[in-house]
């Protein structure tokens, strides 16, 4: 398995009040569950800067990140950047 990590800016007509937005949530994380069940959630956070959120997910391959990101852009209404990261330790002892 593979980490990847997947950023992502909401738009600023996703919701118009929090709880939309916890509705909105839940209705990512049951289509994710449902179309990518190979997909594992390690964490989710809330961030500041370019991007609203953060996760970090595991998979064997890229294309089932992918199709997990494109359920976020479509029922999340949210644009996503997606990145390959590599664990601190191996990256060192690849050097």
């Amino acid at each position: 398995m593979s980490t990847y990590i997947i950023l992502s800016k909401l738009s600023p007509d996703a919701f118009s009040e929090a709880a939309d937005f916890k509705g909105m949530a839940k209705k990512v994380a049951d289509e994710i569950k449902k179309q990518c069940p190979e997909v594992k959630w390690k964490e989710s956070y809330a961030i500041t800067g370019q991007f609203d959120v953060i996760d970090i997910v595991e998979a064997s391959h890229i294309k089932e990140v992918e199709k997990a990101a494109m359920i976020i852009r479509a029922y999340g209404k949210a644009t996503t950047e997606t990145l390959f990261a590599t664990p601190w330790k191996e990256f060192l002892g690849i050097l």
